[in-house]
């Protein structure tokens, strides 16, 4: 029998743990805005490790809190990123990297084809959980999957290059919101890196909210993640995504987070016109 690795219990990574849990009551719903058969998986051998740990009741009742505060926003969050996974896969697309992975798995549920090279970046104790628990439900990507352990603190391009990715050729780049976890001068330092090894035509989808840190659940969420160290700076690429983006040569236009969500039937509209997700095309 396959063991589980250890699930992430602290920091940035235990936040995938949370995600699953949002997919996972999402999946179950008859009105679903996606399917993913894993996220329960997931969630059943997370929880038991947990269970097993000290405070692991007070936190793993933490997590549920936080996953229902940010459920209606982060779930519509994961279809848009679906809608734009999709979007590239029929534009012939096939190359994509997925920064801060986490215990996503569209390289296992998503419409790609076999010639497809989806690469997963995060840290390598996450993987060790989240392999473990796809090796034991038999699972199989629809495409050619490569899992990269990897700190996007650190020079993640090379191992990139390394392990096959092509600079030649367009590529879908994909932040779920890791980014809004570095400190903001490393989050334009990744967008420096994807500007380096995107070719032209290469896509880019990236959040622009003012998020404040003051926020009642976010800063829950910060308390959670941080394990209670002191928040530092300011993080992630700030309201003006846009135009940094621009600077470094790629065409960027704007949907607002209200007019995206609107055709698929959940009340969960922001009522900020400029946030949104922003979509950049390499030059």
């Amino acid at each position: 029998m396959v063991e589980y690795g250890r699930a992430p219990m602290v920091g940035v990574a235990m936040t995938a743990i949370g995600v699953a849990v949002i997919r996972a009551r999402e999946s179950a719903r008859p009105d679903r805005l996606y399917d993913d058969p894993f996220a329960r998986l997931f969630v059943d051998a997370a929880r038991a490790q947990f269970a097993g740990t000290p405070d692991g009741e007070d936190r793993w009742t933490s997590m549920l809190e936080l996953a229902d505060a940010f459920y209606e926003g982060r779930t519509l969050a994961v279809r848009l990123v679906d809608d734009g996974v999709s979007a590239a896969a029929a534009a012939s697309c096939e190359q994509f990297v997925l920064l801060g992975a986490g215990l996503d798995t569209r390289a296992f549920r998503m419409p790609l084809t076999p010639r497809t090279r989806f690469y997963e970046i995060d840290l390598r104790e996450l993987f060790a959980f989240k392999e473990s628990v796809l090796d034991r439900a038999a699972a199989h990507p629809v495409c050619e999957r490569i899992t990269l352990s990897a700190d996007l603190r650190g020079d993640w391009g090379k191992i990139l290059r390394d392990s096959g990715f092509r600079s030649d050729m367009p590529t879908h780049w994909i932040d779920e919101g890791v980014l809004g976890y570095l400190a903001s001068d490393a989050a334009w330092a990744v967008v420096d890196t994807i500007t380096a090894l995107s070719a032209s035509g290469s896509t880019f989808e990236v959040g622009q909210f003012a998020v404040s840190a003051a926020q009642p659940r976010y800063a829950a969420l910060g308390a959670l993640v941080r394990g209670g160290r002191p928040a530092g700076g300011a993080h992630g690429l700030g309201t003006q995504v846009r135009a940094g983006l621009e600077q470094r040569g790629w065409r960027t236009s704007f949907r607002p987070w209200d007019e995206l969500i609107a055709p698929l039937g959940r009340d969960a509209p922001v009522g900020e016109a400029d946030a949104g997700i922003v979509l950049a095309l390499r030059q």
